[in-house]
């Protein structure tokens, strides 16, 4: 691969920038795209944005990318068809309800309970950070907006929840990915080694921590604390000139009359999606698997060895076949309405079916130039084993800032870490704890990061007030678990 230098990071820093400074996300990723490919092409106009078009179709040249955007789109079809059932009025009757029992029981107000369920629901759908963030979001919003509660608030929840639970209870696609980058290093029992690097996994403690403390004691700060004082005075759920991601038709599509609301209608789909990603994730490494001893031994080697994009679109699919039986046999919809429906849901998600493939697009032209190289080698020669816990979680994290992707940093990282804390006699463990939080923490910082676009677009927020809102508590989180690395760097 050729080596572009310095050239390599100004792609991603132009979408950064300009993301941050114009709230134009798509253009500013188009932009970043495009300049990406005039360095490759040698800053020729015409040869660069030809090569741009090609980048954009090449995102679907994999397998992967497209499963994910599929998904992505047929979510919304998920989503409009639980609100057509009346299945999230029903969901918001119950949380009304179990409310109201903690009003009269005064054990709080239902600010905080809320916020509370929101924070565990989040944390209890570790199977996937999709899937959490949007369930997330998606339940909540209508609660949310009931108790005037920012919408810039639910999605610093859903996406303060999602990753962290994700990278803290690896039975997952994220265990599964780490597990096979700890292999192609040599490392003998990768199980082993991510449990017990989990044990220093600082960031997503200190963010799932920070988070509880925030909803439990009312202290907010920075641009979240102004948020919270708007809509507290004038009611305002979001900024003046605000661009939610989504358009609200989507988030409260009206029930279809004259039927009961039922939370079934939405909690069993959900269900249904959550409890098929690890059965799929199975099948899919089911005749991967060599070298066994017991059938739990083999199951467990299924999981690691599954396809977690395609576990995501089988679940989705499923959950979509399920809820169609469901509201058919009920009588609240026919097939024709149910066509409808979908088609009308997949629309309204094109605009994040878009984001991502742009999401996908930067990441690759960042991959061609070596971004990711260029930036982990230009410190890697004067890494102390002292600082190298705390110098390889601030490098995770600009990585994973700059291309958006904490999977693609682990990818990037894991191969310079192992090596270099075996050389140096470094904690392994901790080593690669601080890659996999550095991971996260940048990826929480980016506007490029899906999951953040994910964490917005459910929770009907603007894209670049999520941003902004979360930023301080993440920077804190961040700061916390630097310190922490910095002292074991010395005394471990």
């Amino acid at each position: 691969m050729e080596n572009y230098g310095l050239l390599s990071i100004l792609p991603p820093l132009l979408a950064i920038i300009l993301a941050l400074k114009t709230k134009q996300v798509y253009i500013s990723l188009v932009l970043g795209i495009w300049l990406g490919w005039l360095i490759v092409s040698d800053w020729n106009v015409l040869t660069g944005t030809i090569a741009t078009i090609d980048g954009f179709v090449d995102v679907f040249k994999s397998p992967g990318n497209t499963r994910t955007i599929m998904f992505s789109a047929l979510v919304g079809a998920l989503l409009m068809f639980i609100q057509y059932s009346g299945g999230v009025q029903g969901f918001i009757l119950k949380i009304n309800n179990l409310l109201e029992r903690f009003e009269n029981g005064k054990k709080g107000n239902s600010r905080t309970w809320v916020q509370l369920f929101a924070m565990f629901t989040g944390l209890i759908l570790f199977i996937e950070t999709s899937i959490s963030a949007l369930t997330t979001g998606t339940l909540y919003r209508p609660v949310f907006d009931k108790l005037k509660i920012p919408r810039e608030k639910l999605a610093y929840i859903a996406d303060s929840t999602a990753a962290p639970s994700s990278i803290l209870i690896p039975l997952n696609a994220w265990g599964a990915f780490i597990m096979g980058l700890l292999i192609t290093q040599g490392i003998a029992s990768p199980l082993t080694t991510l449990g017990n690097a989990i044990l220093y996994n600082f960031y997503p403690v200190a963010v799932i921590g920070l988070t509880a403390f925030v909803i439990l004691s009312g202290k907010d700060f920075g641009p979240m604390a102004a948020a919270e004082k708007r809509t507290r005075e004038t009611g305002k759920l979001l900024n003046d000139g605000a661009r939610p991601l989504i358009s609200d038709e989507i988030t409260s599509m009206q029930m279809k009359e004259g039927i009961k609301p039922r939370a079934v209608n939405m909690i069993l789909p959900l269900a249904v999606m959550i409890l098929m990603m690890p059965v799929t994730l199975a099948y899919t490494g089911w005749n991967l698997v060599e070298g066994y001893t017991s059938w739990t031994d083999y199951l467990i080697k299924a999981l690691g060895h599954g396809s977690g994009s395609s576990a995501v679109l089988y679940s989705v699919t499923a959950s979509l076949l399920v809820a169609m039986v469901l509201y058919r046999t009920q009588g609240i919809m026919k097939t024709r309405k149910m066509v409808d429906i979908a088609l009308k849901g997949i629309s309204e998600l094109i605009p994040l079916a878009l984001l991502m493939m742009l999401a996908f697009a930067i990441s690759n032209i960042c991959n061609r130039l070596g971004t990711g190289d260029y930036v982990a080698h230009f410190s890697e020669g004067w890494l102390s084993p002292k600082f190298l816990p705390v110098l390889v979680f601030i490098l995770s994290s600009f990585i994973a800032f700059s291309t958006g992707t904490s999977w693609g940093t682990f990818a990037i990282m894991m191969s310079i870490v192992v090596p270099m804390a075996q050389l140096h006699g470094a904690n392994l463990y901790l080593i690669i704890a601080a890659t996999l939080g550095g991971g996260v923490f940048g990826d929480h910082c980016s506007p490029i990061s899906d999951t953040t676009i994910i964490s917005s677009m459910a929770s009907a927020s603007d894209h670049i007030d999520h941003v902004k809102t979360q930023l301080p508590y993440a920077l804190v989180s961040g700061a916390v678990t630097a310190l922490i690395y910095l002292i074991l760097g010395f005394v471990m």
